[in-house]
């Protein structure tokens, strides 16, 4: 593999991220094929503007898959209830399994595998690789606006055992699921959609909380883990959010014993442009802070560009990218793309 190739494959991007300006790509098209030729991605994630019909997106698929040496990943956001990007499209005849809320309510975890695995399925039959489900947080904060029902519940003993049903759920599909948002967006007060958000409690209290729910569902086999851009100073020492943070990091690595994808939280919400407006500074930082893969930097280009140049510098340690390109090549392999 060519340096290039390499620092490819680290990136998951919205097909948009291959055409200026075009907000929505839903046809791939000679000057995106010369982009993706020069900015061979690693996976695409999809939003309900990347969606018109079904053939539509298999052909979107095909066309992308076509361009690279390496096929792409496929991935999108559906954890049922609001955020589901084909179970809410008018385009498709899929019912919606509903908020994960209403699941954990039921005290059956039974139902929270019928949820993950019916995903799965579907997700499977359109040509998904992986799902950035389900939401394994806890969701403690009333005032908490972006989590919500999205999570199975307020108790993390509930929600621990819900999560891992879920998983287990989409592993009967063969459908890679993604854990998020770690270390806990539970318990925050703000949206890192729009900006900063933190929690005040110490790693102690988030291991007899927040961290119950990602214990489970990584001894359940989850294939990747979702890092959130919420800060946590009373937890870590670095003053970064956990995105971008080697302690917060290495805390799921060593004391959780994870060894699948680490997977950054979009680098293009206001959590971390705000602080960190240049694409390539957001994206150097997560990835030296242990990220496998960096997902949705507000400029692909310039984060790509600086990538490749700190390798051929030898800032970036070519050893270090070799050990995300290594994990992220067997789990397309897993999951048959290679």
């Amino acid at each position: 593999m060519s340096v290039r190739e390499k620092i490819g494959q680290l990136f998951c991007v919205r097909p948009d991220a291959l055409s200026s300006g075009q907000n929505g790509l839903k046809v791939v098209d000679d000057d995106v094929r010369r982009q993706l030729s020069n900015y061979p991605v690693g996976g695409f994630v999809f939003f309900s503007q990347n969606i018109r019909s079904p053939e539509q997106v298999r052909r979107l698929m095909q066309d992308l898959s076509s361009v690279t040496r390496i096929p792409p990943l496929f991935a999108v956001d559906e954890e049922g209830g609001s955020v589901a990007r084909f179970a809410n499209s008018s385009a498709y005849d899929i019912a919606n399994p509903g908020n994960m809320r209403k699941i954990g309510r039921t005290n059956d975890t039974q139902n929270a595998y019928e949820a993950g695995k019916y995903i799965g399925g579907y997700l499977k039959e359109l040509g998904f690789t992986l799902d950035f489900a389900p939401v394994a947080d806890v969701s403690t904060n009333p005032n908490n606006t972006v989590i919500g029902n999205r999570a199975f519940s307020n108790d993390p003993e509930i929600a621990a055992e819900m999560v891992a049903a879920a998983v287990e759920g989409f592993r009967s599909s063969n459908i890679a699921c993604t854990l998020k948002h770690f270390p806990g967006h539970g318990n925050t007060s703000g949206d890192t959609h729009a900006g900063a958000a933190s929690t005040e409690k110490t790693w102690e209290e988030m291991l007899g909380c927040e961290i119950l729910p990602f214990r489970a569902g990584i001894d359940a086999g989850a294939d990747a883990v979702m890092m959130a851009h919420i800060h946590t100073p009373n937890a870590t020492s670095d003053g970064l959010p956990s995105s971008l943070s080697p302690q917060m990091t290495g805390r799921l690595r060593r004391e959780l014993g994870f060894d699948g994808l680490i997977i950054t939280d979009s680098l293009s919400m206001g959590a971390i442009t705000r602080v960190y407006p240049e694409s390539d500074e957001a994206a150097m930082a997560a990835f030296y802070a242990g990220a496998d893969m960096l997902l949705m930097p507000r400029n692909l280009t310039k984060a790509f560009d600086m990538m490749v140049w700190a390798v051929e510098e030898n800032i970036l340690p070519i050893s270090r990218v070799d050990e995300s390109v290594r994990r992220i090549l067997l789990f397309k392999q897993k999951y048959g793309l290679i």
